[in-house]
C-alpha cells in the first residue's frame, strides 16, 4: 500500500539569509548563519573593494575555490540557478545579482548589511525582510534598520536597538602595534594591477602594484595581509593594501577575531528578535482565548 504524498512529513524550507557584501566581515556572518540551518546568499557590491580576500568568499566569483571555516562557497549567475538550491544547498552563494533582484525570488527572513560603507548614502532595509541588521556607520536601529551592531574596533559588536546608531570614528584596529599606517589608500582612480598574493612577505617601499600606471610601495615590511584583486578598477580614497607586521605571528587566511565578534553579535541580535516574536505570538494567542 502506498502512503499519499500528502501524508508525507514535509520538510519546513530553509529560512532565507541575504547578505550584503562579500568581505571578511559579511563572510563570517554567513558562516554563521549557514550553521544556523540559514539558505544564505551573498550579494556582491564593487564599493569599497575586498582586500582581505584569504578571509572571504568573494573570489567564488572568479571561480577560486573557497572554503572558510569548514564552509564552502558555490557561484551563482542568475535567480533561477539560486531558486534550484533553495532548500538543498550544502554551502553558501554568492552572486553579483543586487538586492532587487533577491527579494523577487522569496520573502527574505533575515537581510544584513554588512557591505561596511562609511561615505555611501545609508540605505532603509526595513521591511525588505522579516528582519533587518545594518553593520556599521549609517545605520541607526528603528530607523533604517531593526537592529544595528558596531564595527568600531572598540566597540565591536555591541547589539544596538531603538533609535541608537554607530558613528564612524575613523580609527583602526591594532595589529601588532600598527593601525591605520598598515593600509595604503588609492591616490587616485584607476585600474589596480599586482603579481602578488596575499601572504607574501613584504620589505618597505617594496612595490606591491600599480594603479594607472603608477607604482604603489608597502609602507614598512610585513606579510601581504590584504590586496585588492589584480585587474580591478578601483575609486579613489579607498583601501589597496593591508600589511601585518607581526612577523611569523600574521595571519591572513580563516575568520579574525573582529569578524567573529560581530558574526555572533548577528546571531545573538536574531535569537533577540526571535523570542521577541515568540512572546508577541503567545500574548496573541492568550488575547483569541
Amino acid at each position: 500500500m502506498h502512503s499519499s504524498p500528502f501524508s508525507r512529513r514535509q520538510r519546513p524550507p530553509m529560512p532565507f539569509a541575504v547578505i550584503l557584501g562579500t568581505n571578511e566581515i559579511a563572510s563570517a556572518v554567513a558562516v554563521n548563519l549557514y550553521r544556523g540551518g540559514y539558505f544564505v546568499v551573498l550579494s556582491h557590491d564593487p564599493l569599497p573593494p575586498v582586500i582581505r580576500r584569504k578571509m572571504a568568499f568573494h573570489d567564488i566569483l572568479f571561480d577560486d575555490p573557497v572554503t572558510i571555516a569548514g564552509v564552502t562557497a558555490s557561484r551563482a549567475d542568475n535567480g533561477l540557478e539560486i531558486l534550484s538550491r533553495l532548500g538543498r544547498s550544502k554551502c553558501v552563494i554568492v552572486t553579483e545579482l543586487g538586492l532587487l533582484d533577491l527579494i523577487v525570488l522569496r520573502t527574505l527572513d533575515i537581510l544584513v548589511d554588512a557591505r561596511m560603507q562609511k561615505y555611501q548614502v545609508t540605505p532603509d532595509l526595513r521591511r525588505l525582510a522579516r528582519f533587518t541588521i545594518g553593520l556599521g556607520p549609517g545605520f541607526t536601529a528603528g530607523d533604517n534598520c531593526d537592529f544595528a551592531i558596531e564595527t568600531r574596533p572598540s566597540k565591536s559588536g555591541r547589539i544596538l536597538q531603538r533609535g541608537a546608531t554607530d558613528a564612524a570614528d575613523g580609527l583602526s584596529r591594532r595589529l601588532g602595534g600598527s593601525g591605520a599606517e598598515r593600509f595604503v589608500y588609492s591616490p587616485l582612480p584607476g585600474r589596480w594591477h599586482t603579481p602578488l598574493e596575499i601572504g607574501t612577505r613584504i620589505f618597505k617601499n617594496f612595490i606591491v602594484g600599480h594603479l594607472g600606471g603608477e607604482a604603489v610601495r608597502a609602507p614598512f615590511d610585513g606579510v601581504l595581509r590584504g590586496v585588492v584583486r589584480d585587474g580591478t578598477e578601483v575609486p579613489d580614497g579607498v583601501k589597496l593594501l593591508e600589511v601585518d607586521p607581526r612577523g611569523r605571528k600574521a595571519s591572513w587566511t580563516g575568520i579574525d577575531t573582529r569578524g567573529k565578534t560581530i558574526a555572533n553579535a548577528v546571531t545573538k541580535a536574531i535569537a533577540i528578535h526571535n523570542a521577541d516574536v515568540t512572546v508577541q505570538a503567545r500574548r496573541a494567542l492568550s488575547l483569541v482565548k
